[in-house]
């Protein structure tokens, strides 16, 4: 059998029976070796604890401390460093609890205008890899390398492999790459050996990597849905492997047939450079219930800032507005309405959702409020002067010039009135969020 290599330091590579314990040309350890290695071409790309990476990278005093990005006693926590992870800090844990399991960790609110931009850095360097770039998140996209060898001159996996310390080095924050020969496995692969991973999974392997996987590894089969299988018998991917599928259709339907596929690692959708993010939206979680419709539009006025600001960092516009509340007792609630004219303009997103918010307080008290838009479109000649109403279009006016003076001289130069007279803003207690229709998990 012969097997591919590369060197992930230095880039060297080759071919053979045996593959060296240790780079030839530099002495890295850092080899990656397979007997598919180079004629594999689908990737998923995934950073490295994303926020807290940027955030160590523009403070190398955090370097070797734990890291949490959150915040508020009752947040939650959007992500952490892999050192907070060593004492069983995870994204989505409830604040207090992460604070309980790593007392030491400092802990820094999101800045997602700055995570924004080193996202679309990255996304610059990808798509001079290649024109199949379908973003899933803020720090994740699969990428479509076949036919690029004559560009490139080299493999995929060379490829990849030069990307990845090319964003190393120039942008100072660490990726892992998944490769195989579907989405499905090449999702999986960037998961096996984070962090500055690079993992690979082959055709000729693929039944027997996934068998003694658990089924939980297949995206769509959350904890529910886990135990109602392991219930039913069910606990590896190899045993889903070994029932006909006729007998899981029966059982689960549409799901049953999906189970099926996936568990021999058949997934047969193709990577579109027309997944861009479909919806961006921001959140806030309270530092105490809200029922109030003063307090409430006072944070919502907070939010909608937070995503137009967004919205003009990306240079987007939306045409649906959806409005998200979560009551006391956790119970969710999402209110949408759809816009004549596409926006990213702080004043008409957040008239917007109070109107909706209006219709939901009816003495129920919230721990949450967020809102987002769809129907994302670029911004060119977005929000005209001559189609938006007059009293719309003057405070389109003031938000530009507001704007302008923010760019100049800091965000905190001009507030508006509601939020000046505001008590301090709880702190967003869950990730503001990028979603891509149909996305994969």
């Amino acid at each position: 059998m012969t097997l591919d290599w590369l060197c992930r330091d230095c880039l060297a590579h080759g071919s053979g029976a045996t593959v060296p314990a240790r780079c030839p040309g530099c002495g890295s350890p850092r080899l990656r070796s397979h007997e598919e290695l180079f004629s594999l071409s689908t990737a998923h790309v995934d950073c490295d604890a994303f926020y807290a990476s940027v955030e160590k990278r523009d403070d190398p005093s955090l370097r070797d401390k734990p890291l949490i990005i959150g915040g508020g006693t009752r947040g939650v926590v959007s992500t952490c460093c892999y050192i907070a992870r060593q004492s069983g800090v995870r994204s989505a844990m409830p604040m207090f609890q992460a604070k309980k399991l790593c007392p030491d960790a400092v802990i820094i609110k999101p800045n997602m205008a700055k995570y924004v931009g080193v996202s679309r850095q990255i996304r610059q360097y990808m798509d001079a890899l290649t024109p199949l770039v379908e973003p899933l998140s803020i720090d994740e996209a699969f990428l479509d390398l076949s036919g690029t060898q004559a560009l490139h001159k080299a493999a995929p996996a060379l490829v990849l492999a030069r990307f990845a310390r090319a964003i190393e080095t120039d942008l100072g924050v660490t990726i892992s790459v998944g490769l195989s020969h579907n989405k499905f496995l090449a999702k999986v692969a960037s998961d096996l050996d984070k962090p500055r991973g690079f993992a690979v999974i082959g055709k000729a392997e693929t039944l027997s990597f996934l068998a003694p996987r658990p089924i939980s590894l297949i995206y769509g089969v959350g904890k529910v849905f886990a135990e109602t299988l392991r219930k039913d018998g069910l606990v590896t991917i190899g045993q889903l492997q070994d029932e006909p599928p006729e007998n899981l259709m029966r059982r689960y339907g549409e799901t049953g047939a999906r189970l099926a596929r996936l568990s021999r690692g058949e997934d047969s959708r193709r990577i579109s450079s027309d997944g861009e993010m479909k919806t961006i939206s921001s959140e806030t979680t309270f530092n105490s219930d809200i029922s109030d419709l003063e307090a409430l539009s006072t944070e919502l006025l907070n939010v909608t800032e937070r995503l137009s600001e967004r919205l003009k960092a990306k240079g987007v516009v939306g045409d649906t507005v959806t409005l998200k509340l979560k009551s006391a007792g956790f119970r969710l609630r999402t209110r949408a309405r759809h816009l004549m004219i596409p926006t990213q303009l702080t004043n008409v997103i957040y008239e917007t959702g109070r109107s909706l918010l209006e219709r939901e307080v009816d003495g129920t008290a919230f721990r949450l409020i967020g809102i987002g838009v769809s129907g994302i479109d670029t911004a060119d000649g977005s929000d005209p002067a001559d189609l938006l109403e007059p009293a719309i279009a003057r405070k389109a006016a003031a938000e530009r010039a507001m704007d302008r003076v923010r760019t100049r001289f800091g965000r905190d130069s001009v507030v508006r009135g509601k939020l000046y007279r505001q008590k301090p803003a709880p702190l967003p207690a869950e990730p503001d969020d990028d979603q891509n229709e149909g996305k994969t998990r």
